[in-house]
């Protein structure tokens, strides 16, 4: 390799780590813009202005509806994308904890954490779902995705012997996605003023009484 190539190699490197921090500043301050103003009442500007970028930055990783799902996958997931959460590096650390309790507890301490940065999101994405057709049908994706995610941990819990044997999958897995949804969240910290150990604990005990 040339000295020219190796430079224009280098600066394409850089230009891309550039673009991948910046598009990550933007979803952030969008995550934070939607979650405190709403989704119809945020305007790009006021996303670039968070973020410290220009509206015409905000418009190249846009548009609006696309900087809520986005914003919200990675606000949940840590990065944007349609990969299962058990197939992330952090999904597959959890699946393979041998101690039943300590794969609960560290499973629960994982979904309290994803719904104290999404659930005021998730609120807004639902919302917007009902009035954009493309944002339903992300919705919809993503909703299923939760899904297969959810019974991959019914399964995984019945196989250690935290939940029943004999409870049907697909309903275990419906079960837990309610009592571990964003919404439990909001009506148990935000709303009735718990701190996150306590609502940890819950969500442990949760799945416990509910499959167990």
């Amino acid at each position: 390799m040339t000295e020219k190539t190796s430079t224009r190699a280098y600066r394409s490197a850089l230009r891309t780590e550039q673009a991948a921090e910046t598009r990550r500043r933007v979803l952030e301050a969008a995550a934070a813009c939607f979650a405190e103003q709403g989704y119809a009442g945020t305007s790009l500007p006021q996303i670039g202005a968070r973020a410290g970028v220009s509206t015409e930055t905000v418009k190249a990783n846009g548009p609006k509806r696309n900087l809520l799902l986005a914003a919200f996958e990675q606000a949940f997931a840590g990065a944007e994308g349609d990969e299962l959460i058990a197939d992330s590096e952090e999904g597959r650390r959890i699946i393979g904890i041998r101690d039943p309790e300590l794969l609960l507890r560290t499973g629960a301490e994982l979904v309290a954490a994803a719904n104290a940065r999404t659930s005021t999101l998730w609120t807004e994405l639902l919302s917007a779902a009902n009035a954009d057709a493309e944002i339903a049908a992300a919705l919809a994706a993503l909703l299923d995705r939760r899904r297969q995610d959810y019974l991959g941990v019914a399964r995984l819990l019945m196989e250690r012997g935290i939940a029943r044997a004999d409870l049907d999958a697909d309903v275990a897995a419906a079960v837990l996605s309610f009592a571990w949804s964003p919404e439990s969240h909001q009506q148990l910290v935000l709303q009735s003023g718990w701190d996150m150990p306590r609502y940890e604990r819950w969500l442990v005990d949760a799945a416990r009484r509910l499959l167990g």
